[in-house]
């Protein structure tokens, strides 16, 4: 590798990768146990559409606003540790050096050698010295709050999407068969492209989700018969 070349790793996915996983597994699991359960209470098709396109908007809306909450208090966080960290830089420079050093210290490098790093990291840029090995803040795990909020709602929809297709597909007496196996599928494979994707080992994530999954809409289909035989 040239010593421009920049090398690129699979963390500086992991702001949007976390939000599409999310929300494909919530879109697939959550309509498909609405629309599951709705089926086995005995109402009709067009019952079980209705339910699984409501659940597809409210959860999409569900999804993007909370996604967006959720990483807009995290950037909040950080901007507020960044700016008391600039105020301790401007008046108290000595101390913050020997801050970064002892952290290096710690990791292994030898004191003086520490307090030389620490120095010349902090002459290139000493609020992202500290950012970085004090706070923990970096651009590669810093997950912006729309693009969150917008692969949220997109990969719901996405997911949610298919166990309505499947119902719309399928004979009003095989339609729990079908929306259940169809989920459970395209799960399992959503476990593999997500693992894929982060560079982690296909298997455990597959059968992890698929069963979540499953049990999910068993729990729901019960539920819904039971409520069906008495009502």
């Amino acid at each position: 590798m040239s010593r421009h070349q920049v090398e690129h790793h699979l963390i500086n996915r992991i702001g949007w990768l976390r939000a599409a996983v999310l929300g494909a597994n919530d879109g697939i699991i959550s309509t498909a146990s609405l629309m599951v359960g709705v089926a086995s209470a005995a109402t009709s098709s067009s019952a079980v559409l209705v339910t699984g396109i409501a659940g597809l908007v409210a959860g999409s809306m569900s999804m993007a606003a909370g996604e967006y909450v959720s990483v807009s208090s995290q950037a909040d966080t950080e901007r507020a540790d960044l700016a008391r960290e600039k105020r301790e830089l401007a008046t108290d420079h000595d101390a913050e050096v020997k801050e970064l050093a002892a952290i290096y210290a710690e990791r292994g490098v030898e004191p003086t050698l520490s307090i030389q790093v620490a120095e010349q990291l902090m002459v290139r840029d000493a609020l992202a010295a500290h950012a970085r090995d004090e706070l923990g803040i970096s651009d590669a795990i810093s997950a912006n709050p729309i693009q969150a909020a917008l692969t949220s709602a997109a990969t719901f929809a996405a997911g949610a999407i298919l166990p309505i297709l499947a119902a719309l597909i399928a004979p009003r007496d095989i339609l729990v068969p079908a929306v259940f196996g169809v989920s459970l599928v395209v799960l399992a494979l959503l476990g593999a492209v997500g693992a894929r994707a982060g560079g982690a080992e296909m298997f455990k994530p597959m059968v992890r989700v698929a069963v979540w999954g499953a049990i999910a809409m068993a729990v729901t289909a019960g539920i819904g018969a039971l409520i069906g035989k008495s009502v």
